[in-house]
């Protein structure tokens, strides 16, 4: 049985934070697979900072 995961951040964002990371050449060439688990990991990091940031700004 599959199961289809839903991607929180869009493909968008993604692309961003792997540029401003650094490993946007690996997502390229090997696709999301082909990153570390250690850039996965600051890649939400760095999500989860901004989101705090926009937060703050608007606050409901």
């Amino acid at each position: 049985m599959s199961r289809k995961r839903r991607s929180v951040m869009s493909e968008e964002l993604k692309y961003e934070l792997a540029k401003d990371l650094g490993f946007y050449d690996t997502v390229q060439n090997e696709g999301w697979g082909g990153i570390r688990a250690k850039d996965a990991g600051n890649m939400v990091k760095r999500a989860i900072e901004l989101a705090e940031k926009a937060a703050a700004r608007n606050p409901d």
